[in-house]
């Protein structure tokens, strides 16, 4: 499987694909719908370019939104990748959904992951991925897998390793992936509210936050990482 870097996916979408953002794992847009009947004639069409394209994206369809994901799952690890082909499928989506006179709403796009801080992230995301999706976790070489529900009814998780200590800390906390555009003010909305920025040492990839008690939250986005 080809994978693509995030700087071709960065690039790609300045070339021509704007109605997508990068976020964790997936390539994904979010379109304004009138209503469902209209929405649902957009997803009719997607699946039947997905079908075509052999590919298979994961679609969204709510009150006055259609959101589409693209990613191909690795056979071997289960990790999710952006390829080529996710690329093309993007394109045709692209195009049906100004036939359908949709506008994008690529600011809205959002996706929550979990980090765990552990000493043992082999045992741990084994733990995790039978009690959140029940099933067991694949495991490539010497990597630790992360948690990825199938059907995506749970965030993924991912574990950050951490020296074993005594005194309890926090050892979960969140990734909040935004579309770059939106991710500052974001993060001025969450300071308003009482909180303060921890880090920005990582900015625009990733800034640490803390809500008035201290515990911790990533605000993340594309730009800047491998």
């Amino acid at each position: 499987m080809e994978k693509l870097s995030t700087p071709d996916i960065l690039d790609a979408i300045a070339a021509g694909l704007g109605d997508w953002r990068k976020l964790a794992q997936p390539l994904v847009a979010r379109y304004r719908v009138a209503d469902l009947a209209a929405g649902a004639a957009f997803v009719s069409a997607v699946v039947q370019a997905a079908v075509a394209a052999g590919q298979e994206p994961e679609i969204r369809l709510g009150s006055g939104f259609v959101e589409v994901a693209l990613y191909t799952v690795d056979a071997e690890t289960g990790g999710r990748w952006v390829t080529p082909a996710d690329l093309r499928l993007a394109r045709t989506i692209t195009g049906l959904a100004g036939e359908h006179d949709l506008t994008a709403a690529p600011g809205d796009v959002t996706q929550l992951e979990l980090a765990l801080d552990t000493t043992d992230g082999t045992a741990a995301s084994v733990f995790w991925y039978a009690l959140l999706t029940g099933g067991a976790a694949r495991k490539g070489g010497d990597t630790i897998p992360d948690v990825f529900d199938p059907t995506n009814r749970v965030p993924s998780v991912w574990f950050q390793g951490t020296d074993a200590h005594e005194t309890p800390r926090q050892r979960w906390h969140i990734d909040l992936w935004l579309a770059p555009e939106v991710a500052d003010e974001r993060i001025a909305a969450a300071v308003a509210a009482g909180g303060t920025v921890v880090d920005a040492s990582g900015a625009p990839a990733f800034t640490v936050l803390a809500d008035p008690e201290g515990n911790k939250v990533c605000v993340c986005t594309a730009l800047e990482r491998d």
